[in-house]
């Protein structure tokens, strides 16, 4: 029959039941949109990138050039190599005030993998996740990889975004596992205070429930907000497990190395975990990692005083628009403004603008939907001040079309 056709009989593939529990990140889906329109020579307005638009610093380079040299190309302890492992623990008490040991630390293969591999570790069927939204698009799909169940926790725009201690403890039950939060927060840019980060702590510590803080965005907050680890509050070593990354901090997004710091029988759980998926990081981006680790920061404050201009210009560029409201975030690289009023027959969700925003104007956005928002839009302006200006322009066309 095949022959005669000459078509394919269609396979049928039984996938494992979790595949079809979640979906593909839906900021690849935009990323890819947007390059498709980019591959026709569409000139777009690209907001949907999640991570810094500066080179990787040249000394961070030039280290792993050196360890190419060096022929730093065999396997390494699936933990990390003794000397990262070391300088990250350093690094982490002297910029974030924690004081953890080599034995508590684990290099894993970005910062998601750091999630990733903590939940697969902590959680199983029937267990609860407790994740605040709006909540970075990953979250919940990783805890459904895991057999768990997200529990999605609303946090409001007339309070920052920002994940309240009495809020958190309403929400626990006796199936909680974890909690995650995210500050710096990706989408909303919410900062969690200090001193509400330790009644959160509180709550987990005495419901029994593992705080995992998300701190891939530390090192950038503005105005009042400071660099700040749960790591650093006393008492909160039992309860509290921290996910971090150079993914951000040092603009190494594509090198791919994140890390665990939490309790040492838990970081034992991961690497035994690691040890039969990944085993190691790739060594050479380990050598990277180290020198950044222990080199200069200055190259943080030279990207945070570029994006603390951006953020001034993309919030009053947005607020003047017609219909649309933003909260100013207080760190990380995105605004997410509420374009609830612009919605019509025609254009009935945040997914439907954001679409026709592609397709119309050649602006790449975020549909809030995908981070737990319905009606809003994440923005990146981790791009360029005239990208930035073009993109305003044309969102304000749109959106005054669209009124």
């Amino acid at each position: 029959m095949e022959a005669a056709t000459g078509k394919k009989m269609e396979q049928v593939i039984q996938f494992a039941e979790r595949v079809s529990h979640i979906s593909v990140s839906p900021t690849m889906v935009v990323l890819q949109a947007a390059d498709r329109l980019k591959a026709q020579g569409i000139d777009v307005a690209d907001f949907g990138a999640g991570e810094p638009d500066f080179p990787t610093p040249d000394h961070i380079k030039r280290a792993a050039v050196k360890a190419l040299d060096e022929n730093r190309t065999k396997y390494t302890p699936t933990a990390g190599i003794a000397p990262l492992r070391q300088a990250i623990c350093e690094w982490h008490a002297a910029q974030l005030g924690s004081s953890y040991q080599p034995a508590e630390a684990i290099v894993t293969a970005g910062g998601k993998h750091a999630v990733f591999n903590t939940v697969a570790a902590l959680v199983g069927p029937g267990d609860e996740v407790v994740i605040p939204a709006p909540y970075w698009v990953s979250y919940p799909d990783i805890v459904k990889c895991s057999d768990g169940t997200p529990v999605i926790l609303e946090t409001h725009a007339d309070d920052g975004f920002i994940l309240r201690a009495a809020q958190l403890e309403k929400a626990i039950t006796p199936r909680t596992r974890i909690v995650i939060v995210n500050s710096p927060s990706n989408p909303t840019g919410a900062v969690i205070p200090s001193d509400e980060f330790a009644r959160l702590v509180k709550v987990c510590r005495r419901r029994g429930v593992w705080l995992l803080a998300d701190e891939c965005y530390s090192h950038f907050t503005y105005g009042d907000a400071k660099p700040f680890s749960v790591g650093s509050l006393p008492g909160a070593r039992d309860t509290a497990i921290i996910a971090g990354s150079v993914s951000k901090t040092f603009a190494m997004t594509g090198w791919r190395l994140g890390y665990v710091l939490g309790p040492e029988p838990l970081v034992q759980a991961i690497t035994k975990l690691q040890s039969q998926s990944t085993s190691n990081v790739n060594s050479i981006t380990q050598y990277a990692a180290l020198a950044a680790m222990r080199g200069p920061m200055d190259s943080v404050a030279t990207m945070l005083a570029e994006y603390a201009r951006r953020r001034e210009r993309i919030l009053a560029g947005l607020r003047a628009i017609p219909g649309i409201t933003c909260t100013g975030p207080q760190g990380a690289f995105y605004v997410f403004p509420n374009v609830s009023a612009h919605l019509t027959a025609a254009m009935p969700d945040d997914n439907a603008v954001a679409k026709q925003l592609l397709e119309r104007e050649h602006v790449a956005v975020v549909p809030g939907e995908a981070f737990g928002a319905p009606g809003h839009l994440r923005i990146s302006y981790a791009t360029s001040m005239e990208r930035i200006e073009e993109g305003l322009r044309r969102m304000g066309r749109f959106f005054g079309r669209a009124t």
